[in-house]
């Protein structure tokens, strides 16, 4: 029973802890911590004013200080910025930089869901959204969100087809943003952004799918011409009905090719002469 008991409560101390617990925790560390911080005030008035330079510290715009005191987070969370106030011999402090970070996603070979393999690289965006969870529960947030990253790559696009990676990548970098968001929310951790940079095929697949895509817009041209073709024809056939039907117009017809001839500059012009007048000649 006892066994079981150390184990629970070992379990309870490696547990997440949240926002509320840092800022409801009790900053009492019993008679002996008093007494250590009472010493550190009293060393620090019978020093003056030189220990005034080792209390007084600046954070900047962009930054935020973590206070501990005793080895416990001091109550009222991360301080800045500017100007702030520490204990010596029993403060400490440690900056958190709450300014955006960038980093890329090393190249990753992805078996995806229709069996191909293709390389997939990305970018992320993210920063430090609550400072006292980033340093308390976290050992290093920035390098345990990178390999994060990298993991949740491969679990999203190895569910799915090569044309979905190809075609959806907005709708997957905004999936990825998702779980990545969700998965650092504990770390204090707030991804801003996650985007999908080149998306690499082996080269027989690139060469089949370029033969795939020629075979496809000679196909499409070969149907081009074809309707082309058939426009035409029918076009030639309603001409031929009307100049059927008015031999005045073919006559209108020998005219105008005849003035295109002309205009060309030929020293050749060739007349048409009507299949009558032909037929007489032949017959004398």
């Amino acid at each position: 029973m006892a066994q079981w008991t150390g184990c629970k409560a070992a379990t309870q101390d490696t547990e997440v802890q949240s926002p509320e617990h840092f800022q409801n925790e009790d900053s009492s560390a019993g008679m002996c911590g008093c007494l250590l911080v009472a010493m550190s005030v009293l060393l620090m008035l019978v020093t003056l004013p030189l220990s005034i330079w080792m209390c007084i510290k600046i954070v900047k715009e962009y930054e935020r200080a973590i206070i501990f005191r005793l080895g416990r987070i001091v109550k009222g969370g991360a301080k800045g910025p500017g100007l702030f106030f520490i204990l010596p011999c029993t403060d400490s402090f440690i900056n958190v930089d709450m300014r955006t970070i960038t980093f890329d996603i090393p190249p990753q070979e992805i078996l995806t869901k229709d069996s191909v393999t293709v390389s997939v690289d990305g970018v992320v965006y993210y920063r430090v959204q609550n400072a006292t969870l980033a340093v308390a529960n976290i050992t290093n947030a920035d390098a345990a969100t990178r390999l994060l990253a990298q993991t949740t790559l491969r679990n999203v696009l190895g569910t799915k087809n090569l044309s979905e990676i190809l075609s959806d990548r907005e709708e997957i970098a905004h999936s990825m943003q998702s779980s990545l968001d969700d998965a650092t929310d504990a770390w204090g951790i707030k991804v801003e952004r996650v985007e999908i940079k080149d998306v690499k095929l082996p080269l027989q697949l690139q060469r089949a799918m370029a033969a795939e895509a020629e075979a496809t817009r000679e196909a499409r041209a070969k149907v081009i011409a074809a309707e082309g073709e058939m426009n035409a024809s029918r076009a030639l056939k309603e001409a031929s009905l009307v100049i059927a039907e008015s031999p005045s117009a073919l006559q209108l017809r020998y005219l105008q090719t005849l003035n295109t001839i002309a205009a060309e500059k030929n020293s050749t012009i060739i007349f048409p002469l009507p299949l009558e007048m032909m037929q007489g000649l032949i017959k004398h």
